[in-house]
């Protein structure tokens, strides 16, 4: 692209800013929750926390060069203006791994086509990274969900960590979704990316003998069309 509008130029900022934050709310989330990590799997979650990071600090990176300033202070403002909220427990936190962590995945690969350059290539890095542990977590829910011994809590966790994986694809049908999908920013609206995140997570959904919550109790905007079959 040769030239730049503001209003793409602006398009750009805000979806830096946005993947800021969830990479840093994510390290932050993560690195809370260490202190109810078994031995058998702190080796992964420190490699996570790590991998989180460092993913901020490429969009850091990317967006000082674009900018000129730093996005620390934006990210700050956000985090204390809408916090990601912390597990406290361990079948909490592979919850939040499973979904909130899940959620962002699938967001960005809307994304790897991107038609501003450095834009696509921190996505694609982020995206390759983020794929060798999406089954992992889903694993350990299932496994977590069918030893009998969280049937009182795992419902109500699935269905907060459901929605906050849910919050991170934006509002669908709306007029940035458009704008950005004209200019090859994304591939496609929010409301088809929620679709496909749902069927992806329906088989773990069943093994782990979870259910789809009424729709209206997300409390979010949510395309008509989406199958929440069990």
């Amino acid at each position: 692209m040769t030239e730049m509008s503001p209003e793409y130029r602006q398009m750009l900022v805000q979806m830096m800013e946005s993947q800021a934050y969830r990479e840093l709310a994510a390290a932050h989330m993560f690195g809370y929750g260490l202190r109810y990590v078994p031995e058998k799997w702190l080796r992964f979650m420190v490699w996570h926390i790590r991998e989180e990071a460092e993913h901020y600090e490429a969009v850091s990176k990317m967006y000082r060069a674009f900018t000129g300033s730093e996005v620390e202070a934006r990210v700050a403002e956000r985090l204390a203006g809408k916090p990601v909220p912390f597990a406290e427990s361990w079948v909490e936190l592979a919850m939040a791994q499973f979904l909130y962590d899940r959620g962002g995945f699938w967001q960005l690969k809307e994304y790897e086509e991107c038609s501003y350059e450095p834009y696509r290539e921190v996505v694609r890095k982020i995206v390759k990274e983020e794929a060798g542990h999406q089954d992992l977590g889903e694993k350990i829910v299932v496994e977590q969900c069918q030893s009998g011994r969280f049937d009182d809590v795992k419902q109500a966790l699935f269905e907060k960590w459901l929605r906050l994986g849910m919050l991170s694809f934006g509002r669908p049908g709306t007029a940035g979704n458009r704008y950005a999908i004209e200019q090859g920013l994304k591939k496609r609206d929010s409301g088809e990316c929620m679709k496909d995140f749902v069927n992806d997570i329906r088989p773990a959904v069943v093994a782990a003998g979870l259910r789809f919550p009424d729709p209206a109790s997300l409390r979010m905007e949510l395309p008509p069309d989406i199958d929440w079959r069990t």
